[in-house]
This record gives C-alpha cells, sequence and structure tokens, in this order.
C-alpha cells in the first residue's frame, strides 16, 4: 500500500516516521516508546469523517494506535533500511 501513495505522500510518511522512530530508540531516557508515541500521534493522524458516540470513537482510536505502534516498530522495512539516513 506505501508504494501506492503519491511520492509527496511517501516522503512525508517517511520523514514523520523516521523521526518517530528516532525518538523510540531513544525511549531507555525518553520513555517514548513505540506505544507511548502511538498513543500521542494516532488520534491527530487518522478519526472518523463523522461524528460518533465515546465508545466508537474510542474503538477507532485504539485501532489508529495500533497502526501507528506497528508503523513505528517496523519503519524500516516498511519504509526502506535508510530512513534513518533521512536526518
Amino acid at each position: 500500500l506505501v508504494n501506492q501513495l503519491p511520492e509527496a505522500n511517501l516522503i512525508l510518511l517517511k520523514h514523520l516516521f523516521g523521526v518517530l522512530h528516532h525518538i523510540e530508540q531513544n525511549s531507555g531516557v525518553n520513555q517514548m516508546n513505540a506505544f507511548n508515541l502511538a498513543l500521542c500521534i494516532a488520534p491527530n493522524m487518522l478519526w472518523l469523517p463523522s461524528p460518533t458516540g465515546p465508545e466508537e470513537e474510542s474503538r477507532s482510536t485504539k485501532k489508529v494506535a495500533l497502526l501507528v505502534q506497528f508503523l513505528i516498530e517496523n519503519s524500516g522495512e516498511i519504509f526502506g533500511g535508510d530512513i534513518a539516513s533521512l536526518f
């Protein structure tokens, strides 16, 4: 799916997840592991298109957080091993 994104979107995601991966690599110092980062970032990345109840919103946020956590933890494989060289 990543390869089907427009180039500008792919570059943005590479940089975003490169930064998040770098932060996660220093979680021993900053306490921001992939799970904690995902909880902070996920609500700002994807959301339901129409207002729903709090239960549905909570389920949706958890699903997005799991996706973001997966992307952070596997960013090298998903976006290419050179993700660290972006900086």
